[in-house]
């Protein structure tokens, strides 16, 4: 499976951006230009049955992970210099990465569980997908996620008129599993964070990946905290 990359700037280096649930490869619209402007080239792709990707009723954390890989060597051969993965997107490509797949300088995984309980009703889960992508118009956003500026509500709620509960649901029914990102990774979460708790995120330092929290942050970390969420990669942004 190809899936659809938004490609932009032409430094020699590539920095690999991934999204998360319902979101697309437009919910990096603030980050990208700040990795363009310090030299990288960005491939931001469309996760499988999100965007213009195709859709995948058979979907999997392991056939995500080798549709990711397979776009972007095809999209830029050679090792990126970082691969940046928000929720799920970071999951995806720490399974990547784990599997071989990937090999980038550099692994992020922002706000990403490393654990998916699995096995979900598929019916049931596709169904609670569908509400979800409904309620997620501008208008709501606005509504409900105060910390959104008006073009993260316009960029999202479109995202959320391409995402397919269906591929979602079929993801949700799948086996669960455990993917844990490799010594060295940087992974930067809320704090509270429903995803990456006090305990994961002490055993992962533990385990020699660097863990960064900003407190009072969304999920979406860049979202509601776009200067500190930018401080904390000094790899990237300098």
């Amino acid at each position: 499976m190809r899936l659809h990359v938004d490609a932009h700037g032409e430094g020699r280096r590539t920095v690999v951006l991934l999204h998360g649930m319902t979101g697309s490869s437009e919910s990096w619209w603030r980050i990208t230009p700040l990795l363009v402007a310090r030299g990288f080239r960005v491939l931001a792709l469309d996760l499988p049955g999100h965007g213009r990707s195709p859709r995948d009723s058979d979907l999997t954390v392991e056939r995500a992970a080798q549709a990711v890989a397979d776009t972007v060597d095809s999209a830029s051969p050679g090792r990126p210099a970082a691969v940046v993965g928000h929720s799920i997107g970071g999951t995806v490509t720490t399974a990547a990465v784990a599997a071989g797949l990937l090999d980038p300088d550099l692994v992020v995984s922002v706000d990403a569980p490393v654990r998916l309980r699995g096995g979900a009703d598929r019916v049931t889960a596709t169904a609670e997908y569908a509400a979800e992508r409904l309620e997620r118009t501008v208008e709501v956003l606005r509504a409900t996620k105060p910390h959104y500026a008006d073009q993260d509500c316009v960029v999202e709620a479109r995202a959320a008129e391409r995402f397919d509960p269906a591929t979602a649901g079929a993801l949700a029914a799948a086996p669960g599993g455990t993917w844990l990102p490799r010594p060295g990774s940087i992974v930067v979460r809320a704090d509270p964070s429903h995803h990456v708790d006090d305990d994961t995120a002490a055993a992962l330092a533990a385990s020699g990946v660097v863990v960064r929290s900003i407190p009072g942050a969304a999920h979406a970390v860049w979202y509601s905290h776009p200067d500190a969420f930018v401080t904390s990669l000094p790899e990237l942004f300098g």
